[in-house]
């Protein structure tokens, strides 16, 4: 994993020299992540800024609190690490300064030509120090460049994708023996969690880097029952299922392993199916399963979306969803399944293709699977039945 964040790296840079980029600034969790091999698990939420310094030519240098340094260390190939306290003269911001000062080949930072970061995810209290103390030096978006890169999947990855995959079976199977009329939401959420968390940690090992990947799955499970279900990204609550209730799941701010990030749903029955319920539901399945059909290499973002979009119009349903999104490292890539998105795909690329259409206040069709583009055609990472899924109890 390390030596190949480490070639990561060196790839960006040789983009960096073509673009005459002196320095690229990255403070995005997944980003660093990506280039570093590392993450951590308090971040800027507790105003704890982490940043890595990748300069065209030289070793890239991270910047961590102090109080995270030393997991920081033995997570990443980096070896210019550089700590900062919450108090005194050791700030982040003195830190990031020198390096600056060192990656532009002096000892005192007057003012760089320009400044290169990740200008949507950039944290505010970072952003507004680099107003005040740059005020006349413009900043550039280095997203694309990397984002680029990191659209074609390696082998590794796809393997890595492979198992987030098994482990969003395991928490899906747990979601469907959950359901029974009187149990109520957060019961499902609860085996969602105990079944994705011990499938994940049958991938892992207590050594080396493995052994700060922590297999817990976590974040709020998405679920909606009952007429909720037209409600999207819903937490799970204390409702209790009631027969004939849809109920939905979505994991894609669950269904991850070792940073990568999958979409997966799947919508269920309680004990049977009103016929307008299927009716929705099977229109949501019949759209992901056109979209699936066309991706290969060389069609568009665009036309995959374009194949869901006219079973939608057969059926007599709108929809403002885009078809599906790319994933990754973090939770929206690009390109996405979507009107408009002319992206040509290509081979390594991997997506999570939906259906949905909401009737609001009254039920939805939901499905969604992770792929990934082979030279043929794809191959779902993620598995579960395509039909209409009705529980027993």
């Amino acid at each position: 994993m390390l030596a190949e964040a480490k070639s990561r790296t060196a790839a960006l840079q040789l983009q960096m020299q073509t673009r005459n980029i002196a320095f690229g600034l990255f403070t995005d969790e997944s980003s660093i992540a990506y280039l570093a091999g590392f993450w951590g698990y308090l971040g800027i939420e507790f105003g704890r800024p982490t940043m890595l310094v990748v300069p065209a030519v030289g070793a890239p240098t991270v910047i961590t609190p102090l109080m995270e340094s030393e997991m920081v260390g033995a997570m990443t190939w980096v070896e210019d690490i550089r700590v900062w306290e919450d108090f005194g003269s050791k700030s982040w911001q003195v830190a990031l300064a020198k390096i600056l000062a060192s990656t532009l080949g002096g000892s005192v930072v007057t003012r760089p030509e320009s400044i290169w970061l990740e200008m949507a995810t950039v944290p505010a209290i970072v952003r507004n120090y680099l107003d005040q103390e740059f005020a006349a030096v413009p900043l550039y978006d280095i997203s694309p460049v990397l984002g680029k890169l990191r659209t074609i999947k390696s082998a590794l990855e796809i393997q890595i994708m492979s198992q987030a995959g098994s482990i969003a079976g395991a928490m899906m199977q747990a979601a469907h023996e959950s359901l029974a009329e009187g149990v109520p939401e957060y019961e499902s959420a609860l085996a969602v969690i105990n079944a994705g968390t011990k499938k994940a940690a049958g991938f892992l090992t207590d050594t080396g880097w493995e052994r700060f990947v922590s297999p817990m799955i976590h974040n709020l499970q998405i679920l909606q029952s009952g007429s909720d279900t037209s409600m999207v990204h819903r937490r799970a609550s204390v409702r209790a299922y009631q027969r004939a209730d849809p109920v939905y799941f979505c994991f894609c701010n669950m269904a991850q392993f070792k940073q990568y990030k999958l979409g997966f749903d799947r919508m269920f029955h309680i004990g049977e199916i009103t016929d307008q319920a299927a009716e929705v539901q099977m229109a949501a399945i019949d759209a992901q399963q056109a979209a699936i059909a066309v991706i290969k290499p060389g069609v568009t973002a665009e036309q995959v979306a374009d194949a869901a979009n006219s079973v939608y119009q057969q059926r007599g349903y709108e929809t403002g969803y885009r078809t599906g999104r790319s994933i990754g490292v973090a939770y929206l890539e690009a390109p996405e399944l979507k009107h408009g998105d002319k992206t040509i795909l290509q081979a390594g690329m991997t997506f999570a293709v939906d259906g949905g259409i909401s009737i609001d206040g009254v039920t939805a069709g939901r499905i969604g699977d992770s792929i990934v583009v082979t030279p043929n055609g794809c191959e779902y990472l993620t598995q579960y039945p395509r039909q209409l899924l009705v529980t027993n109890r």
